[in-house]
């Protein structure tokens, strides 16, 4: 049985957020910030800033990501974790 979900590799999910984070971010040095470093401390986002970060993050993968799943996005290797572990809908655009 085939099915067009997909996981994604830590490389892209990486990328991902990168890309999500310079959306809201754009001068974020993301090659200082540490794996295990706090997201929205060292980057200074508030919680509006947050949401956006969630909803960009979700519409470009294509993971559902409920507010439940917010702390698996408190810091890079969390949330590169938390993204390689969910199936993505294989669009991207699905912002679920």
């Amino acid at each position: 049985m085939t099915h067009d979900a997909t996981t994604m590799s830590p490389d892209a999910a990486r990328a991902a957020i990168a890309a999500a984070v310079r959306r809201i971010v754009p001068d974020a040095d993301l090659d200082t910030l540490a794996d295990d470093a706090r997201i929205r401390d060292e980057l200074e986002l508030d919680s509006l800033d947050f949401l956006s970060f969630v909803e960009l993050l979700s519409g470009a993968t294509g993971i559902r990501i409920d507010e439940s799943d917010y702390p698996d996005l408190t810091t890079m290797a969390r949330a590169i974790a938390f993204l390689t572990s969910r199936e993505t809908s294989g669009d991207g655009l699905s912002g679920r």
